[in-house]
Parts: C-alpha cells; sequence; structure tokens
C-alpha cells in the first residue's frame, strides 16, 4: 500500500499542489485531491506570530495511479515547491517519519 508523507515544517501554503492536482484531473472550481489548510496563527514571541500549511488528501486523491502506473510520481509531489511531500509504500514512509519527528505525517487516500 502506498501514501503520502507530509513534513508541515516544509509546506509553505503556496498551492502548487492544488492546483497541479486540479490540472492533472481536471477537476472542477470547488473539487480538490489535495487541500491546504492553513493553521494558526501561533504566537512565538511578544509580537511575532506563525502560521502552519497542512496539505490534506480528500476522496477525489487517487495518488495519482495512472501517472504512479506510468513510473511517475504523483503530480502533487512533483510541484511541491517545498519539497514537503514524499510518495512511496507506507512501510517505508513510516521509518522516514520516524526519521523527520513529529512534523511529518502520513496520508493514505
Amino acid at each position: 500500500m502506498n501514501g503520502l508523507l507530509v513534513d508541515i515544517n516544509f509546506c509553505t501554503g503556496c498551492h502548487s499542489c492544488e492546483v497541479a492536482c486540479k490540472n492533472e484531473h481536471d477537476l472542477p472550481l470547488d473539487n480538490y485531491g489535495i487541500k491546504i489548510s492553513k493553521v494558526g496563527p501561533f504566537k512565538i514571541e511578544q509580537q511575532d506570530w506563525v502560521f502552519n500549511y497542512v496539505p490534506s488528501l480528500t476522496k477525489e486523491c487517487d495518488l495519482c495511479h495512472e501517472r504512479v502506473e506510468r513510473g511517475e510520481k504523483p503530480s502533487c509531489v512533483l510541484h511541491c515547491l517545498g519539497q514537503a511531500l514524499e510518495y512511496g509504500p507506507v512501510e517505508d514512509l513510516v521509518k522516514r517519519m520516524e526519521e523527520i519527528g513529529s512534523s511529518a505525517q502520513i496520508m493514505i487516500p
């Protein structure tokens, strides 16, 4: 079984994954295969605030089954500017998640 690993420390909230997915699957305006959520703000110092951006898979996601069958990466992974997304077998992603730590999560559609 394959899935996606997301490291939220590297997600910039650029929405490239959303756009790539919509283009790949020709999704209508209000449908997404992957959706970025903005979490925060969180106060880190007296006048400094931070947001986290968290990509989440939706029911529309098929991990780009056709692309993967051709030996290509899912469109969201290919176009992630922050290189926050990794694709592969869940067993490998679990090992990678242990290396990264608590900022990572595994998603399976």
